[in-house]
């Protein structure tokens, strides 16, 4: 294993140069383009965009560890600092009156040459990086000492047993050779026994990298980060997943979506209602479980004869279901029957797109639905939506095995994972593709 680290610095300062050049190369070649051989005046643009830029690449991490192994990185850093330092640059002309002085075209022209020639030189710099560091830029070892299994690419693996490395604290010769295998790795796993995971977590910490112990209780709780509080340790669980403004997009996206469909739907809805109206309930309202595991009513058409709907939601519905009256077969074929449960989304119990709501009663094969995967109560983190991410890829319907909740499910939990509202319009889009579907009975 080789050493990196003076590496990496061969790798950040080969950038900082290629960055120096392509500012003076640019600003050159448009003063050159815009005012013919007289480049002077541009060349001193350069020289008053350059250290601002490169204050504000050293800033916001344009020359790091994550711009060494990502060029997306790299370059989206490196152009939002010269964005910045352009910025700074026309402000602290303004305000001092001497914008007048040199030609805001010829300067405009630099910039957008500089942004060009940063992101070519980016990508001719990965052969360079990639020369000098090899295929990661960082080195990453794992300590094999009987611990469970570790499956992590691009590192590696050592056997404590082969090499004779035994976490003794009372043995210096021992910690030596121990500290020889580790010198050159930037981060160091070690998968070991319990009962000697602490003497390996205290070598770790005066090993001068960063260090990791596998301990199963992580995968276990699915535990997502560790901290000490009251003199005890404590690993996270749980976390919201959306934050404020997150939750606030989504939120706003809902009402206004739902609330122009319900403007817009009107006359369906009303329509469905009147043809419905035979001196029974026109809406049917069960109660399903919704955000937080709490129970909500959710409203839907009545579909099915009075008294024969389910309050529980122990029998679903089946393709050839004599409890369904004939309009009720009608709409839920074409998914009619959801329409109301827009003013669930607008009430706040639910959302537009998210984990479909289930009865209490609700059942796959045999079992309850929470019975037949511990994980099914995860997704009830954010509110239950009209559509989601199982439903546009075909999983409705009936539940009529462990097989079909379990693939609902995995859609769900990865629903959870990496919310963005461009995926909710892409589901709110693909769901019209599925609103008549043969699962829809």
């Amino acid at each position: 294993m080789v050493g990196l680290q003076r590496r990496r610095l061969q790798c950040y300062l080969a950038l900082m140069l290629c960055d120096t050049a392509a500012v003076f190369f640019s600003f050159g070649l448009a003063g050159y383009v815009y005012m013919g051989e007289e480049v002077a005046v541009s060349l001193v643009l350069a020289q008053l965009l350059l250290p601002v830029f490169l204050t504000i690449a050293l800033y916001n991490s344009t020359y790091s560890l994550d711009s060494l192994k990502s060029p997306a990185t790299s370059l989206g850093r490196a152009l939002s600092a010269l964005a910045v330092s352009a910025s700074v640059v026309l402000f602290i002309a303004f305000f001092t009156k001497s914008s007048g002085e040199f030609s805001r075209v010829d300067f405009a022209m630099g910039t957008v040459l500089t942004a060009l020639v940063v992101a070519a030189a980016r990508v001719e710099m990965r052969g360079f990086i990639r020369w000098r560091c090899g295929a990661s830029v960082t080195n990453e070892l794992v300590i094999d000492d009987g611990g469970p299994t570790v499956v992590l690419p691009g590192a590696v693996f050592v056997s404590a047993q082969s090499f004779g490395l035994r976490p003794e604290l009372n043995d210096p010769h021992t910690l030596d050779r121990i500290g020889l295998v580790m010198r050159h790795a930037d981060r160091v796993i070690v998968s070991s026994p319990p009962e000697r995971r602490a003497a390996w977590a205290i070598i770790l910490k005066g090993a001068a990298v960063a260090g990791e112990v596998i301990d199963e209780a992580v995968a276990l709780l699915s535990a997502q980060g560790a901290r000490r509080a009251g003199g005890q340790g404590l690993l996270q669980v749980s976390v919201g997943p959306l934050g404020i403004r997150a939750r606030f997009v989504k939120r706003g996206f809902d009402i206004v979506i739902a609330g122009l469909a319900l403007l817009v739907l009107f006359p369906l809805l009303a329509a469905v209602a009147i043809v419905l109206e035979d001196g029974a309930p026109v809406f049917f309202v069960q109660r399903r479980v919704g955000c937080g595991n709490r129970f909500f009513a959710m409203i839907k058409f009545r579909s099915m004869r009075v008294n024969n709907e389910g309050v529980n939601g122990a029998q679903s519905a089946t393709k050839d279901d004599d409890r369904i009256t004939r309009i009720g077969r009608l709409i839920r074929a074409t998914s009619i029957d959801e329409l109301p449960q827009l003013l669930n989304v607008l009430k706040g119990d639910m959302s537009l797109v998210g984990p479909r709501p289930h009865a209490i009663g609700s059942q796959a094969g045999a079992k309850l639905c929470w019975e037949v995967d511990n994980r099914y109560w995860q997704r009830h983190a954010l509110r239950p939506g009209l559509t989601g991410l199982a439903q546009v890829r075909g999983l409705r319907g009936a539940t009529d095995c462990e097989a079909d909740l379990l693939g609902r499910l995995d859609a769900d939990l990865e629903y959870l994972d990496g919310w963005s509202l461009w995926r909710d319009v892409r589901i709110v889009v693909a769901t019209f593709a599925v609103l008549v579907h043969d699962r829809a009975f």
